[in-house]
């Protein structure tokens, strides 16, 4: 971090020292160079670019961009039009502009006129690209962001296929802590298992820009996967943290052994991630800071208070049935997308199903189903994969807490008996030293009973609650974690349902046909709002109907242009 900034303000020094010098050979004083953001309107002034360029030189991802074409114009204003001129006033313009500032000869001849040079098509397709690059990049990093449900844990609220918008406005946008970063690209280069999409020498503290408001219980988000600042290359959808707790660090870290499935080792190279670059989640924030949470037989309590539930959120049942199985056609019908099977107990046979809560007294009413039990871990069954992830700690997916969200600025006690609850926020979240020696704890050296928090927490869980990994299994989403919320679903493709179709997958426009033509519980979710309870009407036909409107009123206006 400490390199990052050195290099920032040597780079900053050059490029003042270089802008003094030019700005007085084109008759600018030169004290204007020293002035933080005018010295970039008066560099706009001399090479004749509109005043709101600078709001682009600010903004992250697309600053240094901005950087390296203005550099590019003010060496071409002080008649630098040879490639190789060019290109290093673009790559290492905070070097080239001091150069040619004390370089005897140098004349200020003003930008050239494009409107009077006919453009070549590599201008045309550069210039067409970089605008492209620049306001994707905009709207990606400040307004929405294209996002698509990965996994199951939201059934039926958000289903796996469902491609939609995630508003950055709705909580305040983030300023990326690595805005060195390949456009578009998440964390990893594209057609690359492991090359990293962006670079690390500079990052930026968090920020967050003003939003229309803050997250609620019960507000669908989106955020950065907590657990995924370490990641195991070759198993990056498991948690590191749980992969260490049941193999041991040391056979994570070291085991060379080939997976027969995949060719490759298990665990592969561990790598650490920046909180803008860990994995997209999207999960339901059951509790906000502030709150104690609990559950008991599945029921979460928010302060004492029975929670939210939502009519398509998912349980799993043990269904007894006459011993006939569930046909494809009733799999379709009720849209049970995770995988059926059987198990055995000492009363017999059953089969292992998940349901929302408004298919379940349907589903009791088929004829082949004999009994239907809801499937609870018993309170005081320890899971050791569940946080905090020690025996003292007796909770489960079904029976959990009481557990305080933390809330910035609210000092609590903390022992060698709870002290787990907090461990990872203390050093990880909010970035602090913390020992412990016998029964004393040390927070930066100093010994303490007490922590006061820097920041908002929220306990976010999945409505398809046994199968989702979520709080229960890595604990706290911290406040700059949070990357927005989901808003509009454009479009969602059904895959083949597991239950059904174990012979691979079929290409998109097939899945896409079927999503819209054959498939009316698909189609229904084809321009969507997102809300509490899971998604608004469909406005497909309204916006089939306004597409056409526009499209028929530019064809005859059109037309009508031609026989003037």
């Amino acid at each position: 971090m400490a390199t990052s900034y050195l290099l920032l303000i040597v780079f900053s020094i050059t490029t003042i020292i270089g802008l003094y010098k030019l700005f007085s050979i084109a008759g600018e004083s030169g004290w204007k160079a020293f002035v933080p953001f005018y010295n970039f309107i008066v560099w706009l002034k001399l090479i004749k670019k509109p005043w709101w360029w600078i709001f682009l030189i600010i903004t992250p991802g697309v600053n240094f961009l901005m950087y390296g074409i203005m550099c590019l114009l003010l060496a071409k204003a002080y008649n630098k039009h040879s490639f190789q001129e060019k290109a290093i006033a673009f790559l290492a313009g905070y070097f080239y502009l001091p150069f040619i500032a004390f370089q005897k000869g140098t004349t200020y001849v003003g930008p050239e006129d494009m409107s009077k040079l006919k453009p070549s098509i590599t201008r045309e397709w550069t210039e067409a690209i970089v605008f492209a690059v620049i306001a994707a990049t905009v709207i990606r990093t400040f307004f929405f962001e294209a996002f698509t449900i990965p996994t199951s844990s939201l059934e039926k609220s958000m289903m796996v296929g469902d491609y939609l918008f995630v508003s950055k406005v709705s909580f305040g946008a983030k300023i990326p802590n690595t805005p060195l970063s390949f456009p578009f690209a998440h964390h990893t280069l594209p057609l690359t298992e492991k090359t990293k999409s962006y670079l690390e020498w500079f990052k930026l503290p968090y920020f967050r820009l003003p939003g229309f408001g803050h997250v609620k219980n019960n507000d669908i988000v989106v955020f950065n996967y907590p657990d995924g600042d370490t990641v195991a290359v070759y198993a990056q959808d498991q948690s590191y943290y749980q992969l260490c707790r049941e193999y041991g660090r040391n056979v994570v870290w070291n085991n060379k052994e080939i997976n027969p499935q995949t060719g490759k080792p298990y665990f592969g190279e561990i790598i650490s991630r920046p909180v803008d670059k860990r994995e997209n989640y999207v999960k339901r924030c059951v509790a906000i800071a502030g709150d104690t949470l609990t559950i008991k037989d599945q029921q979460v309590f928010i302060n004492s208070k029975p929670a939210y539930v939502a009519e398509t959120m998912q349980y799993t049942y043990k269904v007894k049935t006459d011993g006939t199985g569930f046909s494809p056609k009733l799999i379709e019908k009720f849209d049970i997308t995770d995988p059926i099977h059987s198990e055995e107990d000492s009363t017999g046979m059953y089969y292992v199903v998940n349901l929302p809560n408004n298919k379940v007294e349907q589903f009791k009413k088929l004829e082949n189903v004999k009994s239907l039990e809801q499937i609870i871990e018993p309170t005081g069954e320890y899971n050791s994969h569940i946080f905090p992830h020690k025996s003292t700690y007796k909770w489960n997916n079904d029976n959990f807490g009481p557990l305080y969200i933390p809330k910035k600025g609210v000092t609590i006690h903390i022992d060698t008996a709870n002290i787990v609850l907090y461990d990872r926020i203390i050093r990880i979240y909010e970035g602090n030293t913390l020992e412990i020696k016998g029964d004393k704890i040390f927070v930066n050296g100093k010994e303490t009973n007490t922590y006061t928090f820097k920041m908002d927490y929220y306990f976010m869980m999945g409505d398809n609650r046994h199968n989702s990994a979520d709080s229960r299994y890595w604990g706290y989403v911290p406040e700059d974690h949070v990357v927005g919320k989901p808003v509009f679903v454009w479009m969602s493709i059904k895959e083949d349902n597991k239950n059904i179709n174990a012979h691979g997958q079929s290409g998109f426009l097939k899945k896409l046909k079927r999503s819209l033509f054959d498939d009316p519980n698909r189609r229904a979710r084809f321009f969507t709002f997102v809300t509490k309870d899971g998604l608004s009407r469909s406005y497909l036909i309204h916006f089939i109907v306004i597409a056409l409107g526009i499209s028929g009123f530019v064809y005859f206006k059109n037309k009508r242009a031609e026989k003037k």
